[in-house]
């Protein structure tokens, strides 16, 4: 087996305050109308300096970091460059690091995305999730359409040149039309990059509470797999390549720091129910810990302790190269098998052979010397072939 190679190291920054939590929403985010926002800029640094002075990740320079939420835009510019400003100090960047910040078309203005922009965010990923506005009030987005077209507007004077949107699709009685006019609105603002999901009724959210009390007239599953492959052909018209299952972007214009979770790479999560995960390059296998959710226990713990780890585990070869399969086939690229034997020590298409031959032999997906990816006929079925894996 050759020798291991660590991967690109990532950093995830979790805010966890929203002005309104959305329905359908199962991420960490709470309301709260006055966040300590000192409070939690220290517990950030205490927790970073913690994690990168840890053996697994000390000495490692940062390729990637994502400010994710909750809403990150609501975040003083002070907190966001304070971060960046320890991160590159503690830790160092790799040349041309990405450096993303989600934000909320409803949250923010000419003044914060200039001051994000000084502080080092380079990237821009703006949760829009519809331009019609009578879906983003059941939605219950706090911002209309005129607002998308404003922020990114705002977005582009202050200099960013790398913008991700997200869109969601199969929304209670929504029709073909309807997506495609949503879809094409946003092709015309020219992003770099789209994020385009199919709403998912997620367990413990209240969209699940209403959903099991008074069922939505939701997309039938015909519907639901023409909104996927009419966006696929959509954007691939318009010149963006499907390098995920849900994810398109121009040419060099892919979001380094998900496709590095989808690679299986190693991250530091700091923040309220932020998550961390790092090879055991001796035992092949993987550990990973998540952190405290609630934002005012995270914060007590990691200002004593520079830490907040809620739970950890640590996973065997076998069960790690299980999860590098199961992330790995969402990328069009797929799985590289070279790759995966030189970090596992054998082959994922042998070593999986009982539960990947049957998909491959019903053309779910392909297998060449080089790669094991999803076939056109296999995208719908990624979550089936890799509950299979798993």
């Amino acid at each position: 087996m050759a020798a291991f190679i660590p991967s690109p190291l990532m950093l995830y920054v979790h805010i966890p305050y929203c002005v309104h939590k959305c329905h359908y929403c199962d991420f960490n985010s709470h309301e709260r109308e006055k966040p300590d926002w000192p409070a939690y800029q220290r517990a950030l640094i205490g927790e970073l300096e913690h994690w990168v002075s840890s053996p697994m990740f000390k000495a490692r320079p940062l390729a990637s970091i994502f400010i994710g939420g909750g809403t990150p835009s609501l975040a003083p510019p002070a907190l966001i460059a304070s971060v960046i400003e320890h991160a590159e100090k503690l830790s160092g960047f790799e040349k041309n690091i990405e450096i993303t910040l989600e934000a909320n078309p409803g949250t923010v203005d000419a003044g914060n995305f200039s001051a994000y922009r000084q502080a080092g965010v380079n990237r821009l990923s703006m949760g829009v999730q519809s331009l019609n506005n009578d879906e983003l009030l059941w939605l219950e987005r706090i911002h209309g359409a005129q607002e998308v077209f404003e922020a990114f507007q705002a977005a582009r004077s202050a200099g960013f040149s790398n913008i991700n949107l997200d869109l969601i699709y199969g929304l209670p009685e929504q029709s073909m039309q309807s997506w495609l006019e949503s879809l094409n609105r946003a092709i015309e603002l020219a992003p770099e990059h789209l994020s385009c999901y199919q709403l998912t009724v997620e367990p413990h959210t209240m969209l699940a509470a209403r959903h099991r009390k008074k069922p939505y007239a939701l997309p039938d599953d015909e519907l639901a797999l023409e909104m996927l492959f009419t966006t696929r052909k959509r954007l691939q018209q318009a010149g963006y390549d499907a390098y995920e299952i849900s994810n398109f972007a121009r040419k060099n214009r892919y979001s380094r720091h998900n496709d590095g979770y989808w690679l299986y790479h190693d991250y530091i999560g700091i923040g309220a129910g932020a998550s961390g995960k790092w090879d055991e390059t001796d035992k092949l296998g993987i550990s990973r810990y998540s952190n405290i959710r609630n934002p005012e226990k995270y914060i007590e713990s990691a200002v004593q302790q520079s830490s907040a780890i809620n739970s950890q585990e640590t996973l065997n070869r076998d069960k790690s190269a299980a999860e590098t399969v199961w992330l790995g086939l969402r990328r069009t690229g797929g799985i590289n098998r070279k790759n995966f034997r030189n970090r596992f020590g054998f082959d994922a298409m042998e070593h999986f052979s009982d539960q990947l031959l049957p998909w491959q032999q019903q053309d779910m997906i392909s297998v060449s010397k080089s790669c094991i990816q999803l076939t056109e006929s296999g995208l719908p079925m990624a979550d089936e072939i890799a509950v299979s894996v798993l």
